[in-house]
């Protein structure tokens, strides 16, 4: 039945949040105890806290406050969010998993809800967004310029990002207006999700699930990146790119040619794998 599904679904997500808090607070604890001067920053902003949401509330709301903007709204304003939308919360989650997976300097989910701000900036965003579709444009855009200044990392609000999605380093990221970012892809630093101009109406690029983005590459254009393709760092992509090839170079280039691509069977945006196209690509030693 679908009920039974929906609701079979729903408890296996917080089932899922659960066991990651758990996870987080014990490693809060471990580091309390190793590290004395953490103490009472990882009780504030962790220990202290009953969820998950409530922690990210507390911590993202510090993290953006302003001298106008204060914490106290801005906490209430995530908690809202969180509190009342379990599709958020469950991003949250698949984002720590993901960051966990594929990224070896992440050393514990509880460093990624600290510290990385692709993470936090992500999280932010998404609450920027349902204020977006809510029609609350003036709040949301408020909280994007926030986001921009204190993470270096540019969203709009009205682009919308799946799930388990990783935001590697992440400084410099801009993702226009109308991008669309499905779930299980990674992007890494001064990535440019762009217009081509002054086109106005959906102007930008669509990024499929599985999608991996290399640093400083640059997609430009209402255009589709296919299921698990990759685009190399600094590409430079002006077309669609086929699912499960690999586009490099500026202007970019499909790797085996236009006619009959080479297709990797991985996920790129799950492996992080960004080189084994190279010995196909070119002849270059070092």
């Amino acid at each position: 039945m679908p009920g039974g599904q929906l609701s079979l679904s729903t408890n296996s997500v917080v089932e899922d949040e659960s066991w990651l808090w758990i996870q987080i607070k014990a490693e809060a604890r471990r580091d309390a105890e190793s590290e004395p001067a953490l103490a009472s920053y990882l009780y504030s902003t962790i220990l202290c806290h009953s969820s998950l949401d409530r922690s990210l509330s507390f911590h993202l709301a510090n993290k953006l406050s302003s001298t106008t903007l204060v914490s106290t709204l801005l906490y209430d304003l995530f908690l809202n969010s969180f509190s009342t939308d379990p599709t958020l919360r469950s991003a949250t989650v698949a984002d720590l998993r993901a960051t966990r997976a594929r990224d070896p300097a992440c050393v514990s989910y509880s460093h990624c809800l600290l510290n990385y701000k692709g993470f936090l900036a992500c999280q932010a965003h998404r609450v920027s967004h349902k204020l977006w579709t809510q029609s609350r444009r003036p709040l949301a855009l408020a909280l994007h310029s926030r986001i921009a200044d204190v993470f270096a990392i540019d969203i709009h609000p009205g682009a919308k990002i799946g799930k388990g999605v990783l935001f590697d380093h992440a400084t410099g990221v801009v993702i226009g207006e109308t991008a669309v970012i499905g779930n299980n892809v990674s992007i890494l630093h001064h990535v440019t999700l762009g217009g081509t101009g002054k086109a106005c109406g959906d102007r930008h690029p669509k990024i499929c699930d599985g999608v991996l983005i290399g640093a400083g590459a640059t997609v430009l254009g209402n255009i589709k990146i296919g299921e698990g393709a990759k685009i190399g760092a600094g590409s430079v992509v002006l077309k669609d790119v086929p699912p499960r090839t690999t586009a490099v170079g500026n202007p970019a280039r499909l790797v085996g040619g236009r006619d009959q691509p080479s297709k990797h069977e991985d996920v790129p945006g799950e492996s992080m794998d960004h080189t084994s196209f190279i010995s196909e690509w070119s002849d270059y030693i070092i």
